[in-house]
């Protein structure tokens, strides 16, 4: 179930990028996420590889995932969620484009996908299937001796 969480919190990432992120204090110039930096579409796409690499584990991994898969797609959620978060707290280059600007609805949009993209992510690497040291019920350690 996590991967499909992670897959629609990237799918709602992706939309995002597309709405409105940033605007002038007065409302008079708009940017959609696409359009004010790079970096976003950027991690977007970067999500949905990971979302079809998760979506492709369930098939084909060991135990229905690959740990360091789901991890990765988890840490790429942490930093989508950040990359909102920083949008919404104080828009990054304000400076460099000159003028004050606030964030919009795209940027809030974003974060909820982020959001929904990292606890998806969490929800599958949790599982222990994915361990290359899982036996059952037992977790063992490379000398062959159990953990308790």
């Amino acid at each position: 179930m996590g991967a499909y969480v992670a897959t629609a919190g990237v799918v709602v990432f992706l939309i995002a990028t597309f709405l409105d992120w940033v605007s002038t204090d007065d409302g008079s110039k708009t940017g959609s996420g696409y359009e004010t930096d790079t970096s976003i579409p950027l991690v977007a796409y970067l999500g949905l590889g990971l979302a079809a690499a998760l979506l492709y584990a369930l098939n084909r991994a060991r135990g229905r995932q690959h740990r360091g898969l789901s991890l990765t797609a988890m840490a790429a959620g942490i930093a989508a969620a950040g990359l909102a978060l920083s949008y919404i707290i104080n828009v990054p280059g304000a400076l460099e484009r000159g003028g004050d600007y606030s964030a919009e609805v795209g940027t809030w949009i974003g974060l909820v996908g982020a959001i929904v993209w990292t606890v998806g992510a969490y929800l599958l690497a949790k599982e222990p299937e994915g361990d290359d040291d899982w036996h059952g019920t037992e977790r063992t350690h490379s000398t062959g001796h159990t953990a308790h």
